[in-house]
Order: structure tokens, then C-alpha cells, then sequence
């Protein structure tokens, strides 16, 4: 048997794990990284500190991969920022391990086929190796591989401030007033917003963040305004679990958001579904439009924190199937689906929630989860190394379940929410691949339709 070749879209933290893994298995992986050194998303936020502790957050391939180097585990218990993750972990794994001669960096996808065979073509493509086409300094590359896994994440596609999906009429005129994500607005990006009026679009984690650190700044620089710009009409439903939370931190960042919000620190305008950006003499003008008028907020610089979309581009000569309306594999929508519930904690999936109608290609990492939210990194460790199992024909491994996820504390379904002492949703279904949590599993058995949470 010829040594399978699996090409690896991404080096961050899914991406060299699966790469670990790939080597484990007596494969050979090329991690094609469109930056200049691994983990070029996680640089973008390395500022920012994880609300999960270094026990989630470092696979146990990529471990065993690293102790012959002498590498020393951190704290199981301490909580990194992004640019410690990179210190201490994926920077030496992607360059004082084998890894280091299977990445090539500044290596941008630009599209993915099977050789020989277009979209169309169904005879003899699962026999096919994948061609991948790639820019590099030197020019247009091809590479051909046995299997793929695309974990390049989504940190690079954010979503605009319309509320319709589409950017706010004049958004990209006034790009320049625009930050996307998370910015270090106590750190490298401080004086663009010290003593400045600041609005900030969104209700996940980055944008509760930044609202935090503006608040932070606003003691340290008077004139520092934080103004909260949600599009629904609940603010609490962005304060989490709270103590209810298996991890601490994430509900402890919405414990500090909720209470300043509570003691005015943070001005909210609920119900604010962008549609219009302009310039005006006194900034930037951001308008919401309604049946009965027109609101307006006038900032020094906007943030827009709405989440992120996976860049399907360079996959349209693929067969994909994935949800329509999130964007993520079809088995696994429904387990993340933010129409349906909230919860952080959707249990362990792999290779067969994963798969597609393309024989030996995969998304995985941030980039399976499409348009959700709730990703954790641990997740993205579970599908690697059950699907680098499946692509080495080790169907036991690639089915059975490895991880146990930390709980939310509160899961939200149908408008009901559940506390987290009787579990989220009770839990992570046992028996039912289909099931999203136990509430789930429980109502299917019993020739019930839907979750039965609610």
C-alpha cells in the first residue's frame, strides 16, 4: 500500500493537530498555511484571553508529538491569551516537531477538484486524488492528495454590520471607521480608541470583550464612551450561564459584562438592526431602519462583531452538502443550529457528522460549525483525530467518542430555557446519533417528533 498523502488546509490549532494525527497514523500531511507562520489567525487575536484553561486546550497527539522536544505542559488549570497559546505550543509544534518540514506557509487555496474529473463527473471519482491549486511567492502551485481536511477556519470572512446578512448600505465606504472582530483597544490599538465614542455591534464573546475592555479604557482614558449595539431586544441573553458554567471564565465574562452594564458603564440600544453607515461632521453616522423611522448613533469608530462565515470559494467543484441557512455539514447542523438552541455544549462528533458526498474530504475545525457560534477547540481536536481514523480505514476509532465537553450552564431551546444542574438539555444523547442531547434522544424513543426540551 502506498503511504496516503492528506493535505491540510490551515495551520492553526485544528490544523496541526490534525497533522499530529496524520503522522501517528503512518500518513503523510501538508499543511497549507496562507500566512507567513502557523497560526496566523490565532496572531490576529493573541491579545485575547481564552475562557478555557491550557487542559482543553492542547491535543494529546500534538502533545506526544512535542515531549521527545523537551517540551514543558503548562498549567493544566491556567488560562492563555491567544499569543501564549502561540508561545508555548503552537509555535514549538510547528517548528521543533516533523511538522515543521509538512508545512508551507504563504500558501493560499484557491481552488480544490478531483484530477481529471469536474463537479458533473461521478465515475471513478472516489478514486481520483485531489488537486489543489494554491498561490505561493513563486506562483500558481498544484498539489495532489489521497484525502483533505479543510480547517481554515473563518476569522478572515467576519460578517458585515447589515442585519440582512448583506453590508449596511455605505459599510464599505466607511471602512476606514471599521474594525471587524476583536480589537486590542487597550493594547497595539489603544490610540485609535482612547477618549473616543465607540459603538459595538453584537452579542457573542468578542463583542462582550471589547464592550469590557472599552469600559476598562474609559476608567484609564476619560471620554471613552462605550455604546452596545444589539439587534435583539434581550441584553441578558449575551450574559451566559454565569455560575452555572463548567467553564469558569466564559461565565465569569458574563457575569463582568452583566454588571456593567447594570451600573450604566455601558450604553445599550436594543433592537438595532443596521441598514445604513455615513460620514457626518460629528463621526460616523449609524442608522437602524424601522417600520416607524429611522434611529441613529453617532460614534468615532465602530466595531462590528457579528460572527463569522466560512469561505466556501475555493470549494465550488466539490460536493458538499451542508445545511443552507448555517452552512455547516448536514448531520451536524442540527446539533448547532442558534435557531434552535443555544448550547455550548453539543456532544463530540467526528467523521461521519462530517462527511460529504466527496469521498475523503472534510471540514473541521471553526469551519465546520459554518455561520454558528459556540465553537470550542477541544470539538475541533475530537473531529481531527476521528477523522484521520476514518481516512485510515480505522472505523472503530473513527466512531468511538473521546471527549467529554464542559456544559454551558444554560441552554436556551424554543424560547425555554434549562439550567445546567439537570444538565444542558440534560446532557449529551448516549445512544442516538441523531439526537442533539438527551432531552432529544429521550423524545425520539418515544416516537415523539422534535427535541422535547421545550
Amino acid at each position: 500500500m502506498k503511504q496516503k498523502r492528506v493535505a491540510i488546509i490551515g495551520a492553526g490549532p485544528v490544523g496541526l493537530a490534525a497533522a499530529a494525527y496524520v503522522l501517528e497514523r503512518g500518513m503523510s500531511p501538508i499543511v497549507l498555511e496562507v500566512g507567513p507562520e502557523a497560526a496566523h489567525a490565532v496572531r490576529q487575536w493573541q491579545h485575547v484571553q481564552l475562557f478555557s484553561p491550557w487542559e482543553y486546550n492542547v491535543d494529546k497527539a500534538a502533545a506526544r508529538l512535542l515531549a521527545p522536544t523537551g517540551w514543558n505542559s503548562p498549567d493544566p488549570q491556567s488560562y492563555p491569551t491567544g499569543g501564549e497559546l502561540i508561545d508555548r505550543y503552537l509555535g514549538p509544534l510547528a517548528t521543533r516537531t516533523p511538522l515543521c518540514e509538512a508545512i508551507r506557509t504563504s500558501s493560499r487555496v484557491t481552488a480544490i477538484s478531483r484530477a481529471g474529473l469536474d463537479k458533473a463527473k461521478t465515475k471513478g471519482r472516489a478514486q481520483a486524488p485531489f488537486e489543489i491549486r494554491y498561490q505561493n511567492g513563486r506562483g500558481p502551485e498544484v498539489l495532489r492528495a489521497d484525502a483533505v481536511i479543510d480547517v481554515s477556519g473563518t476569522w478572515f470572512s467576519p460578517n458585515p454590520a447589515g442585519s440582512n446578512g448583506l453590508a449596511a448600505i455605505g459599510e464599505r465606504a466607511c471602512a476606514d471607521r471599521i474594525a471587524y472582530g476583536m480589537p486590542d483597544v487597550r493594547g497595539a490599538d489603544r490610540a485609535r480608541y482612547a477618549g473616543k465614542i465607540v459603538a459595538v455591534l453584537g452579542a457573542g464573546h468578542s463583542a462582550v470583550g471589547t464592550l469590557i475592555d472599552l469600559a476598562q479604557l474609559a476608567q484609564e482614558v476619560p471620554g471613552t464612551q462605550a455604546i452596545w449595539l444589539l439587534r435583539g431586544a434581550d441584553p441578558a441573553k449575551a450574559f451566559g450561564g454565569g455560575r452555572n458554567d463548567k467553564l469558569a471564565a466564559r461565565g465569569e465574562l458574563g457575569s463582568a459584562f452583566a454588571a456593567l452594564v447594570a451600573a450604566g458603564k455601558i450604553k445599550v440600544e436594543t433592537g438595532f438592526g443596521v441598514t445604513h453607515l455615513s460620514d457626518s461632521e460629528d463621526g460616523l453616522r449609524i442608522s437602524a431602519g424601522a417600520s416607524c423611522g429611522v434611529r441613529s448613533v453617532v460614534a468615532d469608530e465602530f466595531v462590528v462583531s457579528t460572527g463569522f462565515r466560512p469561505d466556501l470559494s475555493f470549494l465550488s467543484e466539490l460536493r458538499l452538502r451542508l445545511d443552507p441557512a448555517i452552512e455547516a455539514p448536514v448531520a451536524l447542523a442540527p446539533l448547532i443550529d442558534p435557531n434552535e438552541h443555544s448550547c455550548g455544549t453539543v456532544r463530540p462528533h467526528g467523521a461521519r457528522e462530517l462527511a460529504h458526498d466527496e469521498p475523503g474530504f472534510y471540514l473541521a475545525g471553526m469551519k465546520s460549525y459554518g455561520r454558528a457560534p459556540t465553537f470550542l477547540m477541544m470539538t475541533g481536536y475530537e473531529q481531527v483525530r476521528s477523522i484521520v481514523a476514518e481516512i485510515a480505514g480505522d472505523k472503530e476509532a473513527a466512531t468511538r467518542v473521546e471527549l467529554v465537553l464542559p456544559e454551558t450552564g444554560v441552554c436556551t431551546r424554543g424560547g425555554v430555557e434549562s439550567e445546567a444542574a439537570a444538565g444542558c438539555c440534560g446532557g449529551p444523547p448516549k445512544e442516538e446519533a441523531s439526537a442533539c442531547c438527551a432531552a432529544d434522544e429521550t423524545a425520539k424513543k418515544a416516537s415523539r417528533a422534535g427535541c422535547g426540551c421545550s
